[in-house]
């Protein structure tokens, strides 16, 4: 079973607004974020397993991790795929930097079918998420 990473979206304001920087990122050159120490665990977390995002003390959504790499200043990349999928709320205090999520503890995914939540646009579903609606 794969092992994913969480992580705050600092200085996001909705659903919404991180799927646009993600994508604008991805659009200047490879989308990754830097952090000082490489995961001990990455292998477990490369290609297999997801970067979900905390908003509003909720994971929310959740990156594709693609790998990790080398960053300026010694630091370390940690590659995502740009596309932002929907996760079934669930509460998770916010912390530093990021943490391990195992697989058995992640939100399920919201579905890509024209039905239920995930035709919602992604404002509307954060804000039921942050109502404790879905």
């Amino acid at each position: 079973m794969p092992l994913h990473l969480t992580k705050v979206a600092f200085a996001t304001t909705s659903v919404e607004h991180l799927a646009e920087r993600l994508l604008a990122r991805a659009e200047a050159g490879p989308l990754f974020l830097t952090t000082r120490y490489l995961p001990k665990r990455h292998e477990e977390v490369a290609g297999q397993g997801s970067l979900y995002w905390i908003l509003k003390h909720q994971l929310v959504a959740r990156s594709a991790i693609t790998g990790f790499g080398e960053a300026e200043a010694g630091r370390v990349a940690i590659h995502l795929d740009p596309v932002l999928v929907l996760v079934s709320a669930r509460p998770k205090r916010a912390h530093q930097g990021w943490r391990y999520l195992e697989a058995a503890d992640a939100p399920v995914d919201l579905g890509s079918d024209a039905t239920g939540p995930a035709a919602l646009p992604p404002q509307l579903v954060g804000r039921l998420a942050e109502l404790a609606l879905i």
